[in-house]
């Protein structure tokens, strides 16, 4: 009886997470009430998805417990956006898709040169699919379904689409449908925003394809924002190996704006020696100055209960800098503070913004509600590294690294 007590102690977390829920529902049309049959319906940034059959009907099999965003998308219909709670029980919706009103926007991509479109589509690449090894394995299957303008001189670039974007990232084993609803890139800052909702499905191949795609995918989780809120969640931050800090910093006043720098390296020309070194030294200095260490944080001292269950938030002053410790830094930030005594190790700095208090995730290490900025490695990761938020390992960490490690040698 002792060792059956033992052995049921060390499965429960097995069984807990093995627990999963079912979301079912119809979806109908607001104006006549009619069944939609074929319409798009999925949890966002997850691989779960399905389409409704002839009753308007949809199920989901196999959630764990949190928070998700379900996208229900249509032709001939506004998208409908639900944030639905799951715990325990089944879940059970009854969604009214509303008649989508023509309007009569401006028809960028036939605007457009053929030159700027090429431009714009090689600049988005980069932008949004990312320019690591596993960017050079990805492909946009329907190009075409991008609508992009250009504004300021041609130096912001804005896209989005009507209808999914589909990109295979054969690096990971992915095909992803994306609904972009909006893009802008700006090349004067630096600055780079989007939003949209997007489902993932498994591209087919055999046995060495498969093991190569876990291997890659374990590689782009560990370390990423999703296995640090993970670990956070979890209280587990210690054995997955990273560090927390409190940082705190001001703005540097004495560096001109970054759109000033900008403008005077392109006329570069017409500086004289003085002048563009002046510029790129400029270029190369800190946003920010008087930068210090506030002590190390544990897990207890940010963390808080929330009114849900399966939510948590995270509260801190300053700002959070994170260090992993089980992988080298392979880039150069000039913005991210780093001790002279400490070891380059992979760090991300984390800034609430638009007066945010705290960050809301779940235990599949998900944001809930509005994301912080990352500065660092985080603010690397693009859709190239994207897992879908339901994504479980196959190897362990040590396995991972040491694999890493044997390729490089």
């Amino acid at each position: 009886m002792k060792l059956f007590k033992i052995l049921l102690l060390l499965l429960l977390p097995v069984f807990a997470w093995a627990q999963s829920v079912s979301v079912n529902g119809t979806i109908i049309s607001a104006d006549n009430k009619a069944p939609i049959a074929g319409a798009s319906v999925f949890l966002s940034n997850s691989s779960f998805g399905t389409s409704t059959g002839k009753d308007g009907g949809f199920k989901l099999n196999g959630l764990q417990p949190g928070q998700y965003n379900l996208v229900v998308s249509s032709i001939g219909y506004e998208d409908e956006l639900k944030v639905i709670s799951v715990g325990v029980q089944p879940v059970t919706l009854n969604i009214e898709l509303k008649p989508k009103v023509t309007e009569l926007k401006e028809v960028t991509i036939g605007l457009m040169s053929k030159s700027d479109r090429k431009r714009a589509l090689e600049e988005f690449k980069e932008d949004f699919i990312g320019m690591d090894a596993n960017a050079q394995e990805c492909k946009i299957i329907n190009p075409d379904v991008l609508n992009f303008s250009y504004h300021e001189n041609k130096t912001v670039l804005d896209a989005y689409t009507n209808e999914f974007l589909v990109i295979e990232n054969k690096a990971l084993g992915y095909r992803i449908k994306y609904l972009l609803k909006r893009f802008e890139s700006d090349t004067k800052t630096g600055s780079l925003s989007y939003a949209g909702n997007q489902v993932f499905e498994e591209l087919s191949g055999g046995k060495a394809k498969q093991e190569r795609w876990h291997q890659k995918r374990d590689e782009a989780f560990y370390g990423s924002a999703m296995h640090f809120f993970r670990s956070l969640y979890s209280d587990s931050l210690e054995q997955a190996g990273y560090r927390i800090y409190d940082l705190s910093r001001e703005d540097n006043t004495n560096r001109p704006s970054e759109t000033e720098i900008q403008r005077h390296l392109r006329n570069m020309k017409q500086l004289s020696h003085d002048s563009l070194v002046y510029w790129l030294k400029q270029g190369r200095a800190s946003r920010y100055t008087n930068q210090k260490f506030h002590g190390h944080f544990n897990v207890k001292d940010i963390v808080q209960p929330t009114d849900n269950p399966n939510l948590k938030q995270v509260v801190f002053p300053d700002h959070l800098y994170v260090v992993y410790t089980k992988k080298w830094e392979e880039n150069f930030y000039k913005n991210v503070y780093r001790s002279p005594h400490d070891l380059n190790y992979q760090t991300t700095i984390v800034s609430l913004v638009n007066g945010n208090m705290a960050i809301v995730i779940d235990k599949n290490g998900t944001i809930v509600g509005p994301s912080p900025m990352y500065e660092g490695s985080w603010s690397q990761a693009r859709l190239s590294t994207l897992l879908p938020v339901d994504y479980m390992p196959y190897s362990t960490q040590e396995q991972v690294l040491k694999n890493a490690k044997l390729r490089r040698d």
